[in-house]
């Protein structure tokens, strides 16, 4: 069994792992997903940066760039949730974590239209990513399982972060879309 299919089944078990509606197994269950996303997207940003830098695919390197964006978003989410128990302290962090994802998004947006100017601008061409092409697919099926799954346990415990965290979640679905159709539209009309 290989790294993908491992985590989309880890996945799979850790979102059904806490079935309990209590504030604490749901707190629990965010830090999972969190420490999911936190791997996940490690793996990923890594796989996309390598295989993006090769092929010269600004759209792979921007996927990779994301990846890290979404790890620092888990991670401020990870402190956010792992400081839940005090109730006192619940909403300062939770504007504070609301806060870094927030401009992890802002983060994202920059570096996208850089590179989009950037590859408009001098006609860059990549090669082919067979690799990046794999991996858009695998995102396109952990990452709306992992949103939907931040959505539900954001509700529950009343987190706007992870909310907003879910949303980037959502975006990276897009993203891997977007990705997956450039990749295929270069690997079939892109030496012509």
């Amino acid at each position: 069994m290989g790294y993908f299919e491992f985590a989309s089944a880890t996945l799979v078990v850790g979102v059904q792992l806490i079935a309990s509606n209590s504030r604490a197994e749901q707190v629990a269950r965010g830090v999972w997903l969190e420490w999911f996303t936190v791997g996940y997207n490690s793996l990923e940003g890594l796989v996309a940066l390598i295989a993006g830098f090769l092929a010269g695919s600004i759209a792979l390197v921007g996927f990779g760039l994301d990846s890290v964006i979404e790890v620092t978003s888990g991670t401020a989410l990870l402190w956010r949730l792992r400081s839940d128990a005090e109730q006192n302290q619940r909403e300062k962090m939770e504007a504070t974590a609301l806060r870094i994802v927030g401009i992890c998004f802002l983060a994202l947006a920059v570096y996208v239209s850089y590179e989009a100017v950037t590859s408009l601008t001098y006609n860059k061409t990549p090669e082919h990513s067979l690799t990046g092409i794999v991996l858009a697919v695998v995102s396109l099926i952990v990452m709306p399982v992992l949103a939907r799954a931040k959505r539900r346990v954001a509700a529950r415990i009343q987190s706007a972060a992870l909310t907003a965290d879910a949303k980037q979640a959502e975006f990276c679905t897009y993203l891997s879309a977007i990705l997956l159709s450039g990749l295929l539209l270069n690997a079939l009309f892109g030496d012509r």
